[in-house]
């Protein structure tokens, strides 16, 4: 175990919160409820969005950027979508401040109240609508696939790093289409890029699924979801992706005159995805010893520390090292050479496991002589020799085979927290003792959604899309159920 990190056993949330902090992540700011996001947690989530930009526009999306500020009517035009918001919502009410005449610091200008508050977005849809009603006229100027990336404000009152913060970043995808069918498949299509992206890089197996009405997004026909579990039981949802229906083009009176020169209101989209990523990606895959992270997101792949009692001997090591770090640079591998005379070698060994960097290197004169490397994979903690002379194809394979392996270890975790039950005791037992994915029969009615939440905190994440028919009873009301839904608690 890390020195000061708690293990998972004994208290997670509290591992969680000193992991994020020991690692270097973030950190809690003055503003209450808001965090920093440190160099090397900003490393991470900087080939998050790279990853993800790439397959955005890889699906035909361009990038743009809205105001941060919302004027407070626009808001007020989508009934659902400002019931959604409303207590979430910091607001802009002056412009100015003054000198106290009572000489107490500064306050408000009285003289420099706002026409119109404005809101700092908690999300875009109602700025992006009223834009898109100058910028659709015709069916050739559909579909508009447009995203942002960008950051947003909702007031939360209970925060955790990365996971629920009042301030986080994330990109909001917000597309118009000509028919229904073509948003739909829109909405589809971004749900299994979030899918791809968490399985592929983040080694993260998720739960494709769509909302109940009682979880849906505020304003949207339909919410699709991916679901990802935690290794203490709970799901995260780790994104979504929203059919609109025609509820803000209605809203903000977007029209565009079709083939046939008929008017039409367009048909919606919006997804995303936020720095909540990297709360899942912290907790799909930790340890004890501090982050395990997927090769595919380090920010450093490969550490090379080496092994001395005097500085004559590390000058003859990093005569050694530095070709070894071109060569494996040449081949698009992350490096860094630790070579700062200031720490021993057990420290360092230490604070890179901490940081969860997937290989370690470990050089000495003796290796040197032997013409062999200490490799140490942090996903497994095994260590051992390796020919010097192979050293750069059994890195490329192994950071290969390391990617796959914690993958894997995810889903056996699924797999085995993953619970069928047609009684509600047998729930609430699963609920108290291991937590996970409870498949169950539900009979559709928010009142039981509601009944159950209430008395177990546990939620519907989703019906899952790829579930089959099946004939049941509700485990709660004993009415007729057609189809299994997943319950679990949830961040």
């Amino acid at each position: 175990m890390a020195q000061n990190l708690p293990s998972r056993a004994e208290n997670y949330s509290e591992w969680y919160n000193a992991l994020v902090r020991l690692a270097d992540l973030a950190d809690h700011s003055a503003v209450r409820g808001c965090m920093i996001i440190k160099p090397y947690g900003y490393a991470i989530w900087e080939k998050m969005q790279r990853i993800l930009d790439d397959m955005f526009k890889d699906t035909g999306h361009v990038n743009a950027y809205f105001p941060l500020f919302i004027p407070k009517s626009f808001l007020s035009k989508e009934a659902e979508h400002v019931e959604g918001f409303a207590k979430e919502c910091a607001i802009v009410t002056h412009h100015r401040l003054m000198n106290d005449p009572n000489g107490k610091g500064v306050v408000v200008d009285p003289e420099a109240k706002l026409e119109e508050e404005l809101i700092v977005r908690p999300t875009s849809e109602t700025i992006i609508w009223h834009t898109y009603k100058d910028w659709i006229q015709s069916y050739r100027d559909l579909p508009l696939l447009i995203n942002q990336w960008a950051n947003v404000v909702r007031w939360e009152m209970r925060t955790r790093l990365f996971l629920r913060t009042a301030e986080f970043l994330w990109q909001e995808g917000h597309t118009a289409h000509a028919t229904a069918q073509e948003a739909i498949a829109e909405t589809e299509k971004m749900l299994e890029v979030y899918a791809t992206f968490a399985e592929k890089y983040m080694a993260m197996p998720v739960i494709r699924g769509i909302k109940t009405p009682n979880e849906r997004f505020a304003g949207a026909v339909e919410t699709y979801c991916i679901e990802a579990l935690m290794q203490d039981g709970k799901a995260l949802q780790a994104g979504t992706s929203h059919f609109l229906g025609q509820n803000f083009a209605k809203a903000f009176d977007v029209k565009f005159l079709n083939a046939q020169n008929q008017e039409e209101y367009v048909w919606a989209t919006s997804w995303g995805v936020s720095t909540r990523l990297m709360g899942a990606l912290i907790m799909s895959h930790s340890d004890d010893n501090g982050l395990v992270l997927p090769p595919l997101l380090a920010p450093i792949q490969v550490v090379i520390v080496p092994v001395y009692k005097k500085n004559e001997e590390l000058n003859a090591l990093s005569d050694y090292i530095r070709p070894l770090v071109e060569s494996l640079k040449k081949v698009n591998i992350s490096v860094r050479y630790d070579d700062d005379d200031t720490k021993r070698p057990g420290w360092k060994f230490t604070e890179w496991e901490l940081k969860g960097v997937p290989i370690r290197l470990t050089i000495g004169s003796r290796d040197v002589a032997n013409n062999e490397i200490e490799v140490y994979r942090r996903d497994t903690c095994q260590k051992w020799m390796v020919p010097a002379d192979n050293i750069v194809a059994y890195v490329e394979k192994l950071l290969v085979e390391i990617q796959n392996n914690i993958y894997q270890t995810a889903k056996e975790r699924l797999d085995k927290f993953s619970f069928y039950v047609d009684s509600y005791k047998e729930f609430q037992e699963i609920l108290e003792t291991t937590g996970g994915f409870i498949y169950a029969h539900w009979d559709g009615s928010p009142a039981t959604e509601e009944a159950i939440k209430e008395e177990t905190k546990a939620t519907i994440r989703c019906i899952p899309l790829n579930s089959p028919e099946e004939e049941g009873k509700c485990i709660y009301s004993g009415n007729p159920s057609r189809k299994r839904v997943i319950f679990a608690r949830a961040y």
